[in-house]
């Protein structure tokens, strides 16, 4: 995948780049919104542990797929509390490291249940 942060638009403000090109003749893995359900069916409180398991799970999803983190060329995160930016954005920088997809976030009012703080949707593309 090819990044692209023209000099002649601002830098982005955060851990993502501006555009993501795919190569002709990529897999395509479209994730849909994980929240911080982990394995045993409990949900912690808190964002940052719910971030976490968000991560971890789409991490499995992709490797059911043959991808990785490397492979996440488009994310958009859903935040119910702006407080949990840190905690999220963590959680976040712990799974990406210095991968820079195409990212978007944006707080909403709530989720599919109310004490789900974090939702996250990607789509990855990989070319075998």
């Amino acid at each position: 995948m090819k990044t692209h942060n023209p000099d002649n638009v601002p830098s982005p403000v955060s851990a993502y780049s501006h555009g993501i090109e795919i190569p002709p003749g990529a897999r395509w893995l479209t994730v849909s919104g994980q929240v911080g359900i982990d394995l045993d069916g409990s949900l912690p409180p808190d964002a940052a542990s719910q971030s976490t398991i968000i991560w971890r799970n789409i991490e499995r999803i992709l490797k059911s797929a043959g991808m990785g983190i490397s492979d996440i060329v488009r994310m958009t995160a859903y935040l119910v509390d702006e407080e949990d930016l840190a905690a999220y954005g963590a959680a976040r920088t712990q799974a990406l490291g210095e991968h820079r997809p195409a990212s978007t976030l944006v707080y909403v009012k709530g989720l599919v249940r109310p004490e789900m703080k974090v939702e996250v949707e990607v789509q990855a593309a990989h070319v075998d």
